[in-house]
């Protein structure tokens, strides 16, 4: 894993306004094991998905993999469009199941 890892893990801890220990206490991890990330240490899968959740971002960003914190999945998608696109989508999808 590389240093975007704890760049981004670090950014959502400071927007969160609480501290790394406060939020290992509400996810129940060991004292610090936030901040061991900052040596390049590697989170298990279930940690990636936890913090993921906890945060509310895609796992994919957590990892550098993709720069949008929420990814692209259809419901993202779909809170971008406009009432109008909304309403011209619901049509759409009602056709397909018809």
């Amino acid at each position: 894993m590389n240093d975007l890892f704890y760049h981004r893990l670090k950014e959502l801890v400071e927007s969160g306004g609480k501290s790394a220990n406060q939020i290992e206490r509400e996810l129940g991890y060991p004292r610090n094991s936030l901040n061991n990330y900052k040596l390049g240490g590697e989170p298990s899968g279930t940690r990636l998905i936890g913090l993921s959740e906890y945060f509310n971002v895609s796992p994919k960003y957590l990892m550098g993999i993709i720069d949008e914190p929420n990814g692209s999945s259809a419901i993202n998608l779909f809170k971008t469009l406009t009432q109008e696109e909304k309403k011209e989508m619901f049509v759409i999808c009602q056709k397909c199941l018809f």
